[in-house]
Formats: C-alpha cells, sequence, structure tokens
C-alpha cells in the first residue's frame, strides 16, 4: 500500500491500518529499541508507549519524511529520553547520599534529612522533564542559567521560566510536609 495512503488514513483513525502497521513494525522496534536500552522488557515498554501515544494523538502529527524514519526516529527518540531520565535520577540518588554520608549528623538528623531530600526527590520527578532536567542542571550541577542555555540550546529566559516553573511545583508539593521556611531554605 502506498506509504501517503497509509499516513492519511492513520490520521484518519483507521484502526486496520494501525494495526497493520503494528504488526509490521513492533518486533523490529522493539529490537531497535533493546539496542538502546538494553532491556527487552524496557524495550517493549517504550515501543508500546509509543504506539499507544501514537494512536491518541498521531492525528496531530505530520510525518513528512517516510513513516517507516518517522517511527524509528520517536522510538530513538524516546530512548534517549529514558536514558537521560535514568542518568538523570542515578545522578541525583548519588547526591543525597554523598549529602547525607558527609553530613557528619547523628542518626535521628541524618533520618530527618535523608526524609526532606525524599520528599524533595519525589517532588522533583513530578515536575516535568524539561524543567527536572534545568532544574537538576541548575541546583545539583551546579550550572549557571547561561550554561545550561547554552548546553541544551535553549534562551536564558526560557530557562529562568523552567526553573521558577519547578520551583512552583516543588513549593506547592513540599509545603504539606514542610514549614515554608524550609522550603526556602532547601530551594535557595
Amino acid at each position: 500500500m502506498d506509504e501517503q495512503i497509509l499516513i492519511k488514513e492513520l490520521k484518519n483513525r483507521n484502526k486496520a491500518v494501525f494495526d497493520h502497521l503494528f504488526i509490521t513494525y513492533y518486533s523490529t522496534l522493539c529490537a531497535f529499541a533493546n539496542k538502546y536500552l538494553d532491556s527487552k522488557e524496557l524495550a517493549e515498554d517504550v515501543v508500546q508507549d509509543f504506539f499507544v501515544y501514537f494512536w491518541i494523538e498521531g492525528s496531530r502529527h505530520e510525518i513528512k519524511s517516510s513513516l517507516k524514519a518517522y517511527l524509528f526516529t520517536s522510538i530513538r527518540n524516546r530512548c534517549l529520553d529514558w536514558l537521560k531520565h535514568r542518568n538523570s535520577t542515578e545522578k541525583y540518588g548519588r547526591f543525597i547520599l554523598s549529602r547525607t554520608n558527609e553530613s557528619g549528623l547523628d542518626e535521628e538528623e541524618m533520618a530527618t534529612e535523608t526524609e526532606l531530600r525524599l520528599a524533595l526527590y519525589n517532588a522533583l520527578q513530578r515536575c516535568s522533564p524539561r524543567s527536572r532536567e534545568i532544574f537538576t542542571l541548575s541546583r545539583i550541577d551546579g550550572l549557571s542559567n547561561q550554561q545550561i542555555a547554552d548546553q541544551l540550546g535553549l534562551s536564558k529566559r526560557t530557562v529562568e521560566v523552567q526553573i521558577s516553573n519547578a520551583l512552583k511545583t516543588l513549593k506547592s508539593l513540599l509545603s504539606v510536609f514542610l514549614p515554608l521556611w524550609v522550603i526556602n531554605w532547601l530551594l535557595a
């Protein structure tokens, strides 16, 4: 079948065409994702999530290249995003452990600090991926807003807005656990 007809039918949410596409590419896309993620189960999750997203949001996307190129590029980008998120999460976990071990606090203080840091970490996970990434680069890696903008190819103003968004999210989520002055101290 002509690829342009397939794309048109996908935009019209033709389930038979979507099913054909899924059956045709699922295994190949899983093998492709596995090369990035080195986990068959995780690769399957990424591909399945993509197909769900593609079915729900597919009519909004403009496929300018070939359909096959679009699918493989989408899966590659999702794998790279997942790896970036995992690296950020692991880095933050190491940061929490190193700060706890170096603090010289007694066990009760260490438990309290760990609990606070865990609440902060969980709140950070609720931020958008872009805000979380920029916040981590700023507050954990210690990069300036200009350095982050240069590294990510964004404007300095975009970086400032994303940090502000992350701070608003963190303050609202952590306000339940802590007095406002403690939140401000942690986020300053």
